[in-house]
């Protein structure tokens, strides 16, 4: 029942963005070759989907994706409980953290195409330093949050390291990591677009570069409407993964 409900609202408000762009598009004095409506976007969308355009650009973005995201994801989990058990050493090493944190991935793309060039590595290292630091920063804060009283248990029952790191800080601070990784999911799915607008001569993101230049505002509105709709199931996914982790330690 709770599926149908979640389906629901995702319809309803696929049908009022709809709705709110049909009706700028008949308001509009913009010409429908600048700004398409959603019926001619939609006859984009299945002129790319019939030609194999959509499914290429699509496997290619969420290979990209899932190497990038995932190794960042591992990554910054890994050495943010290394860092967060340590904190004496996360103290030297957080200020440069704070620099680094607040400077946009794509600030660091002419130097990433200079050291990988065009292709997928580029789109991948923007994909790794867009999600790197919430994740990493978030997992060493949650660990210091970690209550004494897990420690004492653990203390009594004769549990160290490594197994206090997986049996009691990392299911202690899961659902920390976890808001954390859903944020890190959403910015780094938009600088997969970025990077691939960019440094990339295929994918999601290059295809808007594509369709801009060839004056197609249809297939770039389809493809758009596409990334957006990947984001969303994107973000499902991530969230039925963390309740079956959650049921395997016994949190929900």
């Amino acid at each position: 029942m709770k599926k149908l409900l979640s389906l629901r609202y995702v319809v309803v408000s696929i049908a009022l963005l709809i709705g709110v762009w049909q009706l700028a598009f008949n308001f509009s004095n913009y010409s429908s070759a600048l700004f398409p409506s959603p019926g001619m976007a939609i006859t984009a969308l299945l002129e790319m989907v019939m030609s194999g355009q959509l499914l290429e650009s699509f496997l290619t973005s969420i290979g990209r994706f899932v190497i990038g995201y995932g190794l960042s994801v591992i990554i910054a989990v890994l050495l943010g409980l290394v860092l967060g058990c340590l904190p004496n050493i996360f103290k030297y090493i957080n200020p440069l953290l704070q620099i680094l944190r607040p400077i946009s991935p794509t600030a660091w793309m002419p130097f990433v195409v200079l050291l990988f060039g065009i292709g997928d590595l580029p789109a991948v290292v923007i994909i790794f330093i867009a999600a790197f630091f919430p994740v990493l920063l978030s997992t060493v804060s949650a660990v210091g949050k970690v209550d004494d009283v897990y420690f004492r248990v653990a203390e009594n029952f004769g549990i160290k390291q490594p197994q206090l790191m997986w049996k009691v800080i990392l299911p202690a601070v899961f659902l920390q990591i976890a808001n954390a990784i859903h944020v890190a999911l959403g910015s780094a799915w938009i600088f997969l677009v970025a990077g691939e607008m960019v440094g990339a001569q295929s994918g999601l993101g290059y295809q808007i570069i594509d369709a801009r230049n060839n004056v197609r505002a249809d297939m770039l509105l389809a493809t758009i409407f596409v990334i957006g709709l990947l984001g969303l199931a994107l973000d499902w996914l991530l969230g039925v993964l963390e309740k079956r982790i959650l049921r395997v330690w016994g949190g929900e």
